[in-house]
């Protein structure tokens, strides 16, 4: 729920605008939630020279062998 004062602002502004509540609340949200980037959360993993040539594509896996590897060590 929300509260009185922001609720009465959502309904002043969809009547303002001639749409619906949902339509206000929709377009706000996408301005305060923009859509992830592209390449999923470990797109920048061998950005620089000497990784694997498939390590961004692979990053997932290349992530899994090396904390395998690190705990295979302790």
């Amino acid at each position: 729920m929300l509260p009185d004062a922001l609720d009465d602002r959502l309904r002043r502004e969809a009547r303002r605008r001639g749409v619906s509540i949902a339509d206000v609340t929709r377009r706000a949200l996408e301005r305060e939630l923009p859509e992830p980037a592209k390449g999923g959360a470990l797109s920048f993993f061998a950005i620089g020279e000497g990784g694997p040539p498939d390590a961004a594509a692979n990053s997932e896996e290349w992530v899994s062998k090396a904390i395998s590897r690190r705990h295979s060590r302790s």
